[in-house]
């Protein structure tokens, strides 16, 4: 299959005659609301057999200096939601460490190139999140290449449709809870001792923590537990100037979702939302960026929707 790539129209990029004044795009048009086509994956899904290419901001994410000379882990950040804040954050100034599974080295490499295309350096670390040693050895080793850690966004998960709880295995359910919050908790533990204030760690919740789907029972269950994690973090770290927030997604066009086991509710994915479309991984990465600069330097215990307007 060759896979298509969405991606918004030049003048949506921003590119407008000098003088002229830009016009605010219309959000229900920016990316496509057409039917997706009907397709399935094997875990973990990986970008080059997804169909439209999601846009990680490739081709449209214009950095300002914001995150010059911070240096961030990403757990994740070979694909979607994690790609396009790894390009968002090389273009704002840091250099950007990712984990990701194994099998996702493909799209890890293509990662490093948009990061190294910045101007920034790369590190790229395979593994098993839902291993303690690997997910508390990415922190060290972060640091130890890049000698300091300033931003710690805890992205990485898994998901499965379910048929029922009753029809979910214990090992299923291990894997969730270990990839969305054991993973998590063994990361910030190592990372705790490395931030400084100013220091910022980012959790990607979802809005399935709010509005939690049947068919995601255990996911949903992890999702409000990351809020939670975010909440009580925040109030621990807040005196010693470390920040901690979370970003709430709402249906974002990922390898994720045909790799989900439903390849009929892939069609109209994302379509139920006010804005009648699935969001792309580009639309998330201006918040995360606001929550790691010092533009967000009161903000701490937040969630932050990007849902296309289904309330939390």
């Amino acid at each position: 299959m060759v896979a298509r790539t969405i991606r918004p129209s030049t003048a949506e990029r921003g590119s407008h005659p000098k003088g002229l004044s830009v016009t605010n795009t219309d959000p229900t048009k920016k990316y496509t609301s057409e039917d997706f086509p009907r397709q399935e994956q094997d875990q973990p899904g990986l970008t080059s057999k997804t169909d439209p290419r999601p846009d990680h901001g490739e081709d449209s994410y214009v950095g300002s200096g914001k995150l010059d000379g911070q240096v961030a882990l990403i757990t994740g950040g070979d694909s979607g939601i994690g790609r396009a804040v790894a390009i968002a954050f090389a273009r704002e100034g840091a250099d950007v460490a990712i984990s990701y599974l194994p099998e996702e080295q493909d799209d890890a490499e293509d990662t490093a190139t948009w990061i190294e295309k910045a101007g920034r350096r790369a590190l790229l670390l395979p593994g098993d999140a839902r291993e303690e040693q690997y997910s508390t050895d990415i922190v060290e080793l972060t640091v130890e290449e890049f000698g300091q850690l300033d931003i710690l966004v805890l992205n990485a998960a898994y998901q499965e449709n379910r048929k029922g709880l009753e029809n979910i295995p214990t090992p299923e359910f291990d894997r969730v809870f270990k990839t969305n919050l054991y993973a998590p908790m063994w990361t910030a533990r190592a990372a705790i001792p490395h931030l400084k204030p100013g220091s910022s760690i980012i959790t990607t919740s979802s809005i399935q923590a709010f509005q939690p789907s049947p068919e995601l029972i255990d996911y949903a269950m992890t999702k409000a537990a990351q809020v939670a994690f975010t909440r009580a973090l925040a109030d621990q770290l807040g005196e010693k100037g470390v920040r901690v927030n979370a970003v709430a997604p709402g249906p974002i066009w990922t390898p994720l979702i045909p790799a989900t086991s439903w390849p009929d509710k892939v069609v109209t994915f994302g379509q139920d939302t006010p804005l009648g479309r699935a969001g792309q991984p580009a639309e998330l990465a201006p918040a995360y960026v606001f929550l790691a600069s010092d533009q967000a330097s009161y903000v701490s215990g937040s969630v932050l929707p990007v849902t296309g307007g289904k309330s939390l």
